[in-house]
């Protein structure tokens, strides 16, 4: 368990830990208590994840949430934790109008609790909309790899970086955002060797998803990792869990209990004063 003395994580932890060689730990969180929870174990940084949409709002895909969904779960999460550092994913066309819009967007996470946002992607407007925001004193993490937003242009869930020239490419992206203001970059689903050089030739920290041992620290789903969302499981998740199986164990015992009358037993009820129930008994007999 962490101790709760100690002081919260912030955006030059990120590079402390880098410069020290040690990896960052990253997980989702969508509600207060699983924040907490997390908080709690000593992980560094919680990532409000547009990937709710799948995991709680049962979307097909991310590109389905909204701003005042983003916003929403931010406040849950963010009203748990005292440690973590928060990041919120900017979700699908929340930063593509202008300048303005996404700093706009992006402040009400951070009044939402959040103390960056993620953007995914590297093009000439992208970087554009990174520096403004950094500029007006918001933190930034990028995305670089397989970007679920742009799962209708990619055309499907495909490994990312698969050549030396692609690593190349991705490792310009990379540099791009870093000197637009990323203080990190999530990788995910590319080829170990390829995010171990991208890791080598970067000042900030990258955290992969799907990338290998070689990342400056690691993200995953926490619905993937206790084995609560169980729709698909991708290859780089590992399963510390089966929740999913311990709810259904659970709530089927529940199910049982009450139409079988055992559920509740005297032990969960609540009852009267001897004398008040003298009273109320008197009353039906009469």
């Amino acid at each position: 368990m962490a101790n709760e003395n100690i002081k919260p994580v912030t955006v030059r932890s990120f590079q402390k830990l880098k410069s020290l060689n040690e990896k960052i730990t990253m997980l989702t969180a969508y509600d207060c208590s699983t924040a907490k929870y997390i908080d709690e174990c000593g992980v560094d940084s919680i990532l409000i994840g547009d990937s709710l949409g799948m995991t709680v709002l049962g979307y097909n895909s991310t590109i389905n949430v909204t701003i005042e969904d983003m916003i929403t779960f931010t406040k849950a999460v963010s009203s748990g934790v005292k440690r973590a550092l928060v990041i919120a994913d900017m979700p699908f066309l929340s930063y593509h109008a202008s300048k303005e819009n996404t700093v706009l967007n992006a402040g009400k996470l951070i009044q939402s609790g959040a103390k960056a946002v993620k953007l995914e992607g590297a093009s000439d407007f992208i970087l554009e909309e990174i520096n403004h925001l950094t500029q007006s004193g918001i933190n930034v993490v990028g995305h670089l790899g397989f970007t679920p937003q742009y799962i209708n242009t990619i055309g499907g869930y495909f490994i990312q970086g698969k050549s030396y020239e692609n690593t190349l490419k991705l490792l310009d992206a990379a540099k791009k955002l870093e000197e637009n203001g990323a203080f990190a970059i999530v990788l995910e689903m590319v080829p170990e060797e390829s995010a171990k050089y991208i890791s080598e030739n970067l000042n900030i920290p990258t955290i992969g998803i799907g990338a290998g041992r070689y990342c400056d620290g690691q993200v995953l789903v926490i619905d993937d990792i206790i084995g609560k969302y169980s729709e698909h499981v991708p290859k780089f998740v590992k399963q510390y869990a089966n929740v999913k199986e311990i709810m259904k164990r659970a709530i089927s015992q529940y199910n049982t209990e009450v139409k079988d009358r055992i559920f509740p037993s005297p032990e969960y009820t609540f009852n009267l004063a001897e004398e008040e129930r003298e009273k109320l008994e008197d009353l039906i007999t009469k």
